[in-house]
């Protein structure tokens, strides 16, 4: 199992509306991040800053790198758009490295 954790940017005054949407997450969505190897995932807001972080577990073999080009991601990230920091058509993502790990 890895853990990854990342940071994303959320749009002023959209805290609302980004909980909204992924309290009503696509159910097709889910299940692609599930069959990648993604468990464990959740994201938490820095209210100051804006700053999404998130964290996420995912096994050996997982197929995160084919997510990009997956129907459903890309619908998904377009319909984020409009609340979020984009670097071209994806969430502008910055990865964090892990310094403290207690298990």
């Amino acid at each position: 199992m890895q853990r990854l954790a990342f940071k994303m940017f959320l749009f002023p005054g959209k805290k609302q509306e980004y909980k909204r949407r992924h309290d009503e997450i696509w159910p097709e969505l889910a299940n692609l991040l599930t069959a990648s190897g993604i468990s464990n995932y959740s994201i938490h807001l820095d209210d100051g800053s804006n700053a999404l972080f998130g964290y996420l577990e995912r096994i050996d073999g997982h197929k995160m790198d084919d997510l990009p080009d997956h129907p459903v991601m890309k619908r998904w990230w377009a319909y984020m758009k409009d609340i979020m920091e984009y670097d071209g058509d994806r969430p502008r993502v910055v990865p964090m490295s892990e310094v403290f790990y207690l298990p």
